[in-house]
C-alpha cells in the first residue's frame, strides 16, 4: 500500500468525499483501489493507494494534483510547488501554506514588494488592494517558487512562480472578469450555472485544484453579480472576484 499527502485541501467532510470521487473516477479502468484515509494539518488531503495498478496510480496523482512535501529537508531553493494563501497580512505579507506541516507547520511567505513587482509592475499599491484586484483570499491555490529556506529561523522565502504570474498577465490582458470559485467540484458548479441559467454568461470553467475553478465571464457581464445567483446552490463555496 502507498500512503500519499496530497497537495489538496478541504474544510469539510462533504469537501473530503469530493475529492476522493474525483480520484477514484480518474482511475476508472485501472486496477487499484483508493481510500480517503482523512486529512492532516489544517486540511491537506491523505489518501492511500493498493492494488495491481498502484504505481502507475500513486505516479498519476503526483504529476496531476502533487503530493506534499511534508517536512522541511523536502523543500528545496529555487523549485517552484503549489499552495494555498492562508492568511494575508495587513502588514505586507502574503502567507502561503506548501504542506511543511512535521515537526511543525512553516508557510512559505511572499512580501508584498515582490507581489508589487510581479502583479502590478512595481507600482506601489497596498496588498489589500492588490488582493481585491487578483481575487487573492484564504482557501486559493497558487504556485509559489522558493527562494530562500532558513531551517534554523523555520522560514520559507518565495514569490509567485513564473507559471502563476503568466496566468494572472494572461487574465489581466483578456480584460474579462473571473469568478474564483473556492470549495465546489466542476459537476457542482456545472449543476449551479444550469440551475440559475448562465451557461451563456460564463464562457469558460477553470480548474485551479481539485475543488477550486475560475468562471470566465464573457466580455460585459460582472462577476461580482453572479456571486449571490450561484451562490444559493454553492452554499458551502466561498468566492472571489479577479477584475485586474
Amino acid at each position: 500500500m502507498t500512503a500519499l499527502t496530497l497537495m489538496a485541501k478541504v474544510s469539510s467532510s462533504s469537501q473530503l468525499k469530493e475529492v476522493g470521487r474525483a480520484v477514484n473516477f480518474s482511475f476508472k479502468g485501472l486496477e487499484v483501489e483508493a481510500k480517503v484515509a482523512g486529512t492532516v494539518a489544517g486540511g491537506w488531503v491523505q489518501i492511500d493507494l493498493s492494488g495491481e495498478d498502484e504505481g502507475i496510480a500513486t505516479n498519476y496523482l503526483i504529476k496531476e494534483i502533487g503530493v506534499c512535501p511534508g517536512t522541511f529537508e523536502n523543500v528545496r531553493k529555487f523549485s517552484t510547488a503549489k499552495g494555498y494563501i492562508r492568511n494575508i497580512k495587513k502588514d505586507g505579507m502574503l502567507f502561503v501554506d506548501v504542506g511543511v506541516f512535521q515537526p511543525k507547520i512553516v508557510d512559505a511567505t511572499i512580501p508584498l514588494r515582490r507581489l508589487q513587482t510581479q502583479l502590478i509592475d512595481g507600482r506601489e499599491i497596498a496588498l489589500k488592494r492588490i488582493a481585491e484586484l487578483f481575487g487573492l483570499s484564504e482557501g486559493l491555490p497558487v504556485g509559489v517558487k522558493v527562494l530562500d529556506v532558513n531551517e534554523a529561523e523555520n522560514r520559507i522565502g518565495a514569490e509567485l512562480s513564473g507559471g502563476q504570474a503568466k496566468k494572472y498577465a494572461v487574465w489581466r490582458e483578456s480584460l474579462l472578469d473571473r469568478l474564483l470559485v473556492l470549495g465546489a467540484s466542476l459537476q457542482e458548479i456545472n449543476f449551479a450555472l444550469k440551475h440559475a441559467k448562465l451557461e451563456r454568461d460564463v464562457i469558460e470553467v477553470e480548474p485551479l485544484g481539485l475543488l477550486e475553478h475560475a468562471l470566465t465571464c464573457k466580455l460585459g457581464t460582472d462577476a461580482a453579480g453572479l456571486i449571490p445567483k450561484i451562490g444559493r446552490t454553492l452554499k458551502n463555496a466561498t468566492f472571489s472576484v479577479f477584475n485586474a
